[in-house]
């Protein structure tokens, strides 16, 4: 075993994380042994390992003076984010480098009080599921600005609820998330008392980031029209939108249009919705694509079902996302209730919620309009899918 490197506590709190968030399967480069995205410690040989964003790898380390080698680029020397020391961060930053925290953590503007340990347990919760999305937003390239940078940069707010309620959201580049969300209890009670099928914290940030990204790169370019044309005119009175959507609920035919009840509220929320989806199954079918996951059921007519991801995800156009997709998802959801678990993606894929699928994977991948689907490619889409209800949660 190679001599211990970090704070004990911290390595603790990081391999042993309840939430294990995984994308490409790393491995130690020292002795092959398969890592999770968020360990700091490998089980095998004992090296210490951290993240290195600009190589997209999990990376064994050895000590060099003050800071270590990493095993992937050895021609650099690397030290940790200082959020290491709160067991929240297992990201790596050259050491040449002025900043103290990694290319994730740089954006946190607020963070709780971590003397309080129930709060620093659900920080930490919460910073797996941010670094989770930071991995898939460096992934696409999108642009990542410090409010230092710019007023209208991006931060972040971790508040704990206290005399004032705490409402997770986005304004003006600030995303807030609430501590709450992190406590599994209090979450799953909000998402009963909503009617949600789903709510996560990874789903949360997904969510919240659609909106900075919508005013970065919708709001005041040519892509707005594009959008009116599929999601509507977000000048429509928010405000109202939300409380219509609350006191009279969603139109009865909203599984049609939307890809959740809630997206049918408002067109910013749509696009948040239909985003965070995008991320869901592209990173979702990433993993797949690592261990090689691939469906051929012993059924009488199998082609619908049969579904493997030979291409890469974070580039693939919304079909081939699509044909991987359906069967997977039949079969995972069907794994999950042999388990008596909720199905893993209990969401109806519509033909409109394909264009608009398709316009957030566009705009992210930076394509031009003229390569959008029409609704009858959507509805040739759905076809072999709707033909053996690989499109039905139910």
């Amino acid at each position: 075993m190679h001599e211990e490197l970090l704070d004990v506590g911290a390595i603790a709190v990081l391999t042993n994380a309840p939430t294990r968030i995984n994308m490409q399967l790393f491995e130690c480069q020292a002795c092959c042994q398969p890592l999770y995205f968020e360990n700091v410690l490998c089980d095998s040989c004992g090296r210490t390992l951290g993240y290195l964003p600009g190589k997209t790898t999990l990376t064994a380390l050895e000590k060099n003076g003050e800071g270590f080698v990493a095993l992937a680029d050895p021609g650099v020397a690397y030290r940790f984010c200082a959020n290491i020391a709160h067991g929240s961060c297992n990201w790596l930053i050259a050491e040449g480098s002025g900043d103290s925290f990694c290319v994730a953590c740089r954006h946190n503007r607020t963070i709780p009080n971590l003397s309080d340990q129930h709060n620093l347990t659900l920080w930490r919760r919460i910073e797996i599921a941010k670094h989770r999305l930071f991995y898939s937003l460096l992934r696409l390239r999108l642009p990542l600005v410090t409010k230092a940078m710019d007023p209208t940069g991006l931060a972040f707010d971790f508040l704990a609820p206290g005399d004032k309620q705490i409402m997770t959201g986005h304004i003006g580049g600030a995303i807030t998330i609430s501590l709450a969300e992190a406590d599994d209890s209090e979450r799953e009670k909000q998402r009963g008392a909503m009617g949600e099928p789903y709510r996560t914290l990874l789903g949360h940030f997904r969510h919240e980031i659609a909106h900075y990204y919508w005013d970065r790169m919708v709001r005041d370019h040519t892509a707005i029209e594009g959008f009116r044309n599929i999601f509507g005119d977000e000048r429509e009175d928010y405000a109202e939108a939300l409380e219509r959507h609350y006191s009279k609920g969603p139109p009865a035919d909203w599984p049609n249009n939307f890809v959740t009840a809630y997206a049918s509220s408002h067109p910013w929320e749509d696009f948040a919705e239909t985003w965070a989806h995008y991320f869901h199954i592209i990173d979702t079918l990433e993993i797949a694509r690592a261990f090689g996951i691939r469906t051929s059921p012993r059924v009488s007519d199998s082609s619908a079902l049969q579904g493997f991801v030979d291409f890469d995800p974070y580039k693939a156009t919304v079909e081939q996302l699509l044909h991987a997709w359906l069967p997977l998802t039949f079969a995972f959801n069907s794994i999950n209730r042999s388990m008596g678990l909720n199905d893993l993606y209990p969401f109806l894929l519509s033909p409109s919620v394909i264009l608009k699928l398709t316009y957030v994977c566009n705009l992210i991948q930076r394509r031009p309009a003229s390569e959008s689907i029409d609704e009858n490619d959507a509805l040739r889409a759905m076809a072999t899918g709707l033909r053996r209800g690989l499109a039905s949660p139910v």
